[in-house]
Formats: structure tokens, C-alpha cells, sequence
């Protein structure tokens, strides 16, 4: 197997906590270990937020080992209260059921999900929904301490707000999760996020006291995005998704271009499959040159997500938009880069349509606001007086922004590319 998956994953800054390293290190010298993360299907797609464990699964196979992809279809129907202020909305059976269709195929890209492959992805409504509920109390229930129970994180930061007594079941049904792939699947690991060490001892515990196994837990540290002080993955607009319908190509790879540069290694050693040394070295590009470790790094995470071309194709659209990285102007392009066509290279971009027959009648300022660039006309005419309003890379300041736009003299092409600051574009199409 090579090198010890495990400590590549410690190397590379995985692990925030696990119940015996020592240990977990013989374990992954010794055998092939099965491995789980559970996955609630709150939604129809994933997002950057769930990257980390499906990273941490995606070592597991590449490795040898065999991942467990574990969909909470019977655990959403309850809801974690782990790292929440109020309940979680609670789901139907038909809203799960399209939930985890949509997120199948996003998961199919980092795991061999085919019947060649050793990756499995489960749904743990096979075995929670025909549990009897005093059968599962005797048997499960009267393993847990209630005065234990409230000690952990997720349940303590919610006892002000309230917990229901739904969601004080969930402990339970995670540590029973982890006991069912533990006796049907040899099952030795559960890894999750570091809001979910309670969860996870809970269960490591559990497999100990029902059939005396040896069982693991470790935990993927809280990402949190230094700009805004949240969760990794969440910007002004909401979350970043994995569903191009969601969150388009373009602004997913925009997303990773525009990281802070403290965290380019960081961000490379996690979300990219590229050698450790080679991560640590893109990190400490000097000057200018980070913005092309940054380059590097959007281009590796749209291309696990989306694919090769689609990442190519939002990287030359971002060339287009804001020019090349290289201090010397250059844009290396492979022959897969190259081939690309303008058209594709457009459709990367964010766009919208507004009608021609009210084109002579906009002026500067509404067109920003229409484009979405601005909030009001007074908005728009701060930003075109103070120089942050430009058109096919034209610099508006100077310009009168009551000026009226008029469709030949202003769209000669039939669109424009509007920016708003540095990082704001938008085509806009006459139809």
C-alpha cells in the first residue's frame, strides 16, 4: 500500500483528533481498513463544506483501503443538533429520496463507486427505520448515561436555545450506525467533523460494551474562512455547492482563485491530490506568483469536481476577465486549453439577458444596477465617479452616468462586459 494513509492524512493536515493514534497507525500498517463518514441529505447537492470528508475518503480508496459513504436517510428525518443554534427543518421521505439523487453522482467523483471498486455508499434508513423503539431502548438505550449525554458540545450549546427530544436521539442513532457497519461491514473507523466527537466516541464505546470490537474515531478540523470568520465554504451569496445549478462553474473556481494567500498551502494540501512537497512549495511562491499557486489550486478543485474541462474552461474565462497571473504576462495553456472556443469560453461567465427594445433608454448607472453590479442608481454612481466601473475593460470614471447607453454605441457587439471593482463581472446580452 505504500506509505501509511493515515499519516498522510495527519501530514497533510487531516486529523484534529483521534481516540488512539498509536494505534490507528498499526491498524492502517497492518490491514485494509473499512472507514466511514456519515452524510445528512439536507439538500440536493453537496457543498465545498462537505469537501473535506469526502477528501478524506477519496485517500482511503486511492490507498487501497475501502470507504464508506454514508447517507443519513434516516438520521435527517431526525436532524443533528451538533454546531446548530435552532432545530434543523425536518425532511419527508420524498425529500431525502431526491436529496440523495443529486448528490450520488457529485460523490461518484472522488469515489469508485462501480462494482469494481471497493467504495461503498449506504443509507442507514435500511436498517433505522425497521428498528422497534423499546427493542432499540433495551438494547442501545441503556448503554447511554442522559447526565454523560449532556456534557457534549452538540447538546450543551443548545440547551438555552431548547433541544427537542427528537434531536437528543441522534447521539444514539449515529453510535447505532457506526455498531450495524461495524458487525455487517468489519468496520473499524468513523471519521467526521470536529463538531461530531461526541457522536463518534459515543459509538466507539458502544461497539466496545455490545460485542467487545476494537473500534476508531478521528476528526477533520473546523475550516474557518479568516475574511468572515465562518465556515469554510460560506460566502455573501450563501454556501458554495457542487451542483453547477447551484453555484456555476465559473464562481466555483473564482471561489478558490480568490483565497486568502496565507491559506493557499493549507488549501492545497486538503482539497488537491498533489505531493505534499510540491503544496508546501506553491505556498511559498514569492510576490506575485502566489496568485498562480492560487490558479493552480482553483484549477485542481474544479477538475475534481466538475471535471478537466470545465476547469480549463473557467480558467480561461478568468484569464479573459482579469488577465494572467504570470508576471510576464504569459498564459500557459495545454492543448485541452487550447481548444477551447470562444463560445464556451463566454458561457463561463456570468450573464444575463435584458431586452433590446429598452436598451436606448438606460443610462450608465440603471444598467449596473439591472446587471446586478449595483444595489441603487446612487450605488452605481459612487462606483463609476470613484473609478470601480468599467466596460470591456474600459475604465468608466470621467463618464457621465446619466449618459444614456443606446444599443449601437454601447453593445457594438450585441453584449458588454461589466465590472464593478476588481472581482465583480457580468455579461450583459441584448435579446
Amino acid at each position: 500500500m505504500g506509505q501509511n494513509v493515515y499519516q498522510t492524512l495527519r501530514d497533510r493536515g487531516f486529523t484534529y483528533q483521534a481516540t488512539d493514534e498509536t494505534a490507528l497507525l498499526e491498524l492502517f500498517e497492518k490491514e485494509t481498513v473499512t472507514g466511514y463518514i456519515g452524510f445528512d441529505v439536507t439538500a440536493d447537492s453537496l457543498h465545498v463544506g462537505h469537501l473535506l470528508p469526502l477528501m478524506a475518503l477519496s485517500w482511503l480508496d486511492r490507498t487501497g483501503h475501502r470507504p464508506i459513504a454514508l447517507v443519513g436517510g434516516g438520521t435527517s428525518m431526525v436532524g443533528d443538533p451538533s454546531g446548530r443554534s435552532l432545530a434543523r427543518q425536518l425532511l419527508t421521505i420524498e425529500d431525502i429520496q431526491r436529496n440523495q439523487a443529486g448528490i450520488r453522482p457529485q460523490m461518484a467523483r472522488f469515489l469508485t463507486l462501480d462494482p469494481a471498486g471497493k467504495a461503498l455508499l449506504l443509507n442507514n434508513a435500511d436498517w433505522l427505520l425497521e428498528l422497534n423503539y423499546v427493542s432499540f431502548l433495551r438494547d442501545i438505550g441503556r448503554h447511554f448515561s442522559v447526565n454523560r449525554m449532556l456534557t457534549a458540545e452538540c447538546y450543551k450549546s443548545r440547551l438555552e436555545t431548547g433541544l427537542s427530544f427528537l434531536e437528543f436521539n441522534y447521539m444514539l442513532m449515529q453510535a447505532y450506525d457506526f455498531l450495524v457497519l461495524n458487525e455487517r461491514q468489519g468496520n473499524k473507523v468513523q471519521l467526521g467533523g470536529q463538531d461530531q466527537w461526541g457522536n463518534i466516541v459515543a459509538g466507539v464505546e458502544l461497539i466496545r460494551r455490545v460485542n467487545g470490537s476494537e473500534a476508531f474515531g478521528v476528526t477533520l478540523p473546523l475550516l474557518i474562512d479568516p475574511r468572515t470568520g465562518e465556515k469554510f465554504g460560506k460566502t455573501n451569496a450563501g454556501a458554495v455547492w457542487l451542483s453547477p445549478q447551484r453555484t456555476s462553474v465559473y464562481d466555483f473556481y473564482q471561489f478558490w482563485r480568490n483565497i486568502e494567500d496565507q491559506e493557499t498551502g493549507r488549501l492545497l494540501s486538503l482539497f488537491t491530490f498533489l505531493p505534499l512537497a510540491e503544496c508546501q512549495a506553491l505556498a511559498r511562491c514569492p510576490g506575485n506568483l502566489i496568485n498562480r499557486a492560487k490558479e493552480i489550486l482553483a484549477y485542481e478543485v474544479t477538475a475534481l469536481c466538475h471535471g478537466p474541462e470545465a476547469a480549463a474552461e473557467a480558467f480561461l474565462a478568468s484569464v479573459r476577465a482579469f488577465g494572467a497571473s504570470d508576471p510576464r504576462g504569459e498564459v500557459q495553456t495545454s492543448s485541452a486549453l487550447a481548444s477551447l472556443t470562444e463560445e464556451k469560453l463566454a458561457a463561463n461567465l456570468p450573464t444575463i439577458e435584458l431586452p433590446q427594445t429598452e436598451a436606448a433608454g438606460w443610462d450608465l448607472a440603471q444598467l449596473f444596477v439591472r446587471a446586478e453590479l449595483a444595489a441603487s442608481k446612487s450605488e452605481a454612481r459612487r462606483l463609476i465617479r470613484q473609478g470601480g466601473a468599467y466596460a470591456d475593460n474600459e475604465p468608466l470614471a470621467g463618464t457621465e452616468e446619466n449618459s444614456l447607453v443606446g444599443a449601437q454605441t454601447f453593445f457594438p457587439r450585441g453584449q458588454v462586459t461589466l465590472r464593478a471593482g476588481k472581482k465583480r463581472y457580468k455579461i450583459v446580452k441584448l435579446v
